[in-house]
């Protein structure tokens, strides 16, 4: 299973546009509940089941989440899993626990909704570069239709209720995935993260919470979703990620006019590195590429599309390697 999906680009990481050699990708998501019904950690196992029978239901009724990739958590491997969350469509946690589960991923890959992960309903759409409102719209769309005949659990005063109290009012997540080499070469990051958490924001590693930064890209979420808007919230993180920009294309200067020739170097380096070498480590390729993304950008690296680039990061991943070649690999085959 989605042996052709490891060899399609993902629509995120289309590089399609201004802010892409900056911010990858942008994610909304949206959690909902069934009024009446005890979230999955706390239902029993005739619940969960409801749920995912009326998901079945709302899907064969619904022309939007037809045209989707359905599957249920028992139909998922533990290779299908981690090639899942190397393409950011489930979160880690997703397969664990009960299997009564299930997984809508549409088109293109731009939106998938889990059920019964941590809430009833994880409903994600992804943008290229930085774009919150067309995710959020995107997101609301698929949602409308999830609720078609059904009542989502809301208080009037608190909102929307979910399973993790940080999660309700609005029970929207905004982030965007972004690469900050500049920052981090200037050891300017540490400063600019504690201005992103003043902000009120969150920064996590590449696969979110709980993961390691890996090729000097972060994910940068909103942390408060009680006593906001929505509109609040993609401004914030909009507002946010452009002074992130604007303080990465400002490091990426400083670096070219004090210290160039190390730069060119450093680029030039991952460019034979990763042509020549034999053995190389997943961790190892993210780091590299890293310094391809840089000197893509410094329009020193002009003969490689950032779509490529971007496409290899994904490639490069373990899950997808052995997706791609067809064939479960060790570590020692992978590298």
């Amino acid at each position: 299973m989605f042996e052709d999906m490891a060899r399609t680009p993902a629509a995120w990481l289309s590089g399609g546009s201004d802010q892409s050699p900056v911010v990858l990708s942008t994610r909304v998501r949206l959690a909902r509940n069934v009024a009446g019904c005890k979230y999955p950690d706390a239902a029993d196992s005739e619940t969960r089941q409801r749920i995912i029978s009326y998901f079945d239901s709302t899907v064969t009724r619904s022309k939007l989440l037809a045209e989707g990739q359905y599957l249920k958590a028992t139909d998922i491997d533990e290779l299908d899993r981690d090639f899942l969350i190397e393409r950011h469509l489930i979160s880690p946690v997703f397969l664990s626990g009960s299997m009564s589960k299930a997984l809508l991923i549409g088109p293109r890959e731009r939106v998938s909704i889990m059920v019964n992960e941590e809430d009833h309903f994880r409903i994600q759409a992804l943008s290229a570069g930085l774009d919150a409102q067309s995710s959020f719209e995107l997101a609301m769309q698929y949602e409308k239709e999830v609720g078609m005949h059904l009542e989502f659990d809301f208080d009037p005063d608190f909102g929307y209720l979910t399973a993790c109290p940080t999660n309700a009012g609005t029970g929207m997540r905004a982030s965007v995935l972004i690469h900050l080499p500049g920052l981090v070469l200037t050891r300017e990051i540490d400063s600019v993260i504690s201005r992103i958490t003043r902000s009120g924001l969150v920064v996590r590693g590449f696969y979110g919470e709980g993961s390691d930064v890996l090729g000097n890209l972060f994910q940068i979420s909103n942390q408060y979703t009680l006593g906001v808007s929505e509109s609040d919230i993609i401004a914030l993180i909009t507002r946010v990620t452009q002074e992130i920009i604007e303080a990465e294309a400002s490091a990426r200067d400083r670096l070219l006019k004090e210290a160039g020739d190390m730069i060119e170097d450093k680029i030039w380096r991952a460019f034979g590195i990763l042509k020549h070498a034999r053995v190389l480590t997943s961790d190892e390729v993210m780091n590299l590429l890293s310094a391809l993304r840089l000197g893509h950008a410094m329009n020193i690296i002009t003969f490689l599309d950032l779509s490529l680039i971007n496409e290899i990061l994904l490639l490069s991943q373990p899950a997808h390697l052995q997706k791609y070649y067809g064939e479960e690999m060790d570590n020692t085959q992978r590298d």
